[in-house]
């Protein structure tokens, strides 16, 4: 098949999961339903430990651990972030992970290979059984910083994201490290082909800002970009190659970076809380300057906003912290993670830009129109959303990244939302929380990362056809 028919082909569908749904939101906000059942211990069948609780019927293998060996020996590195699982051969998967080092600590696996010999984040690449069994693995991306998330592309790559602009034109970030012992700019995305490694080339007019994910429209070949800027707002991007992907094989660098604004209203601020169901006509600014040098070493939360500044001073909507982004039928569906109104009688996020507890939005990129589709009413409903994808029968995964208890939330075409998983509390790892979510070939499998001190991939499978899945 030619690249052009398969462009035509892959271009599917002009309505997403949610379109013409009443969505819930913080005014009365939908209450949980039933989904899978209730949620009980299971083992895991690799070691026997309780790290989740399921509904009946699912089984899961933890597999590919912080400090574990790769197949050529080298070590596997912490802070599993974003994933995405592509067909291998023998109902096999090949998943491309992400890891979310900072710091200027040392690249992993090959230092010749480095895109910076001074950074640890990067991306690993395995071949797994549909029951997590590792048949083997190994670096593919590394000398990155702070990959966090990023997305799956249609022509057998993962686009991966630094949320960080680090370098040595830089001061020193929250993480404490010493960027004067960095060698590259960082800040930027990079493609990781399935099957072969990376050639660590940034895409440097895709801008070099606190990147998140990354979200491919075959009809259009932009790729749609969420900015996770923590502490400040972030906005929505779209990167716009000079050929289109499928047709180049590759992305290619050199295009134009644009950020999404609302019609008649400059620098609309779409962190607050939002009517159920809120509709906008938008429109995208261009970004004048979307790689920045700069000099006299200015302080990181000067330069982590340079990108963004430029776009809000053309009129850009604020979000609050973009997080996961997923392409589904022609619309670009993605979590501002403290977007949304404060819960009466609930405390705000201790830390970072937004006073909500997570909002979800859906983007339609033949049409224009941005639509809330979910807006949390409390915590224990939805708590601080991060990575998110789409089951075959169009229900969202969100990986949650909150305050108490994680769990993965299922949200129905129907705006409702249910648990499907909660992660056991790991003793003197507050912070562990569930990444990367993806279905394998097939939807057999759904393949998770746990984010922790020592971080691990996860295989889970069982009755999908019982729920929402």
């Amino acid at each position: 098949m030619d690249r052009r028919r398969f462009i035509s082909n892959v271009a599917v569908g002009i309505a997403g999961p949610f379109a013409g749904v009443a969505c819930a939101g913080a005014q009365g906000g939908a209450k949980p339903v039933r989904g899978y059942g209730p949620l009980r211990p299971v083992k895991d069948l690799r070691d026997g430990k309780v790290r989740l609780n399921l509904p009946d019927g699912f089984r899961y293998r933890s597999f590919s651990a912080a400090g574990d060996k790769f197949s050529d020996g080298s070590t596997v590195p912490g802070r599993h972030d974003g994933m995405a699982a592509f067909s291998g051969v023998k109902d096999s998967a090949i998943l491309i992970r992400n890891h979310e080092v900072s710091g200027a600590v040392g690249a992993f696996g090959d230092k010749d290979k480095a895109y910076d010999p001074m950074a640890g984040g990067g991306t690993s690449t395995l071949q797994v059984t549909r029951y997590g069994e590792v048949i083997k693995s190994a670096p593919s991306l590394n000398g990155t910083m702070m990959n966090c998330s990023g997305g799956p592309m249609v022509w057998r790559a993962w686009v991966s994201c630094e949320e960080t602009v680090n370098g040595p034109d830089v001061a020193d970030d929250f993480s404490g490290g010493d960027n004067t012992k960095l060698t590259r700019k960082h800040g930027y995305i990079f493609e990781v082909p399935v099957g072969r490694a990376a050639t660590a080339r940034p895409i440097r007019a895709a801008g070099r800002f606190a990147h998140e994910s990354a979200a491919f429209d075959p009809s259009s070949g932009a790729i749609y970009l969420t900015e996770d800027n923590f502490g400040f707002p972030s906005g929505f991007y779209r990167y716009l190659p000079p050929k289109h992907p499928v047709l180049a094989g590759k992305l290619l660098d050199g295009g134009k970076l644009q950020m999404l604004a609302v019609k008649g209203a400059k620098r609309k601020d779409l962190s607050l809380g939002q009517r159920p169901g809120a509709t906008y006509e938008t429109t995208w600014v261009t970004i004048d300057d979307p790689d920045p040098d700069f000099t006299g070493r200015p302080s990181n939360d000067t330069a982590v906003q340079a990108v963004g500044r430029q776009g809000r001073e053309e009129g850009a909507a604020i979000f609050a912290r973009l997080e996961g982004a997923v392409h589904h039928q022609g619309t670009i569906y993605f979590v501002s993670t403290q977007g949304g109104a404060t819960a009466p009688g609930e405390p705000a996020p201790e830390d970072g830009f937004g006073k909500g507890r997570g909002q979800v939005w859906a983007y339609e990129t033949w049409s224009g129109r941005l639509k809330l589709v979910y807006e949390s009413p409390r915590a224990s409903v939805l708590d601080l959303p991060d990575n998110v994808t789409v089951s075959r029968r169009g229900t969202l995964v969100l990986c949650e990244d909150g305050d108490g208890a994680n769990y993965l939330r299922g949200l129905s075409k129907a705006g409702e939302i249910f648990d499907f998983c909660r992660l056991e509390p790991i003793p003197g790892d507050a912070g562990a929380e569930f990444a990367g979510s993806t279905f394998g070939p097939g939807g057999h499998t759904l393949y998770v990362n746990i984010q922790a001190k020592q971080g691990m991939s996860l295989a889970i499978w069982g009755p999908w056809e019982r729920g929402l899945f």
